[in-house]
């Protein structure tokens, strides 16, 4: 199993970007997903940003609701997190996650950068 994760970068403070997560290697329509973010610089934990569930159904991080929208693609096996009125607080790498089989696989992580 494999996802890969894109669409990070630099953005502006009140810009968006998307980031997007396709999956390798397994089912992806039958199975819970989500996005995580660590911020740079020490060690604290990933932060949960965004779910999804098998239905649609989605839940956000108090500090990205009405911002951040996750959302997945399942025939071409592919999941979404669009950022919008990014802050610099939202500065982190990115990763995507999938449950499959009772464990979770990660993406490899993407850098998003909020500055002016």
């Amino acid at each position: 199993v494999q996802l890969q994760a894109s669409g990070g970068g630099l953005a502006q403070p009140g810009g968006s970007v998307r980031l997007s997560c396709k999956v390798f290697g397994t089912i992806f329509s039958g199975n819970p997903a989500g996005w995580y973010r660590q911020a740079a610089g020490n060690q604290r934990e990933r932060e949960l940003v965004a779910a999804i569930n098998t239905g649609g159904g989605t839940n956000c991080s108090e500090s990205v609701k009405g911002r951040f929208t996750i959302s997945r693609d399942n025939p071409t096996k592919t999941m979404y997190l669009d950022m919008n009125s990014l802050k610099s607080e939202d500065t982190a790498v990115y990763y995507c996650t999938l449950r499959r089989w009772g464990r979770d696989f990660w993406g490899q992580g993407t850098l998003v950068t909020v500055s002016s």
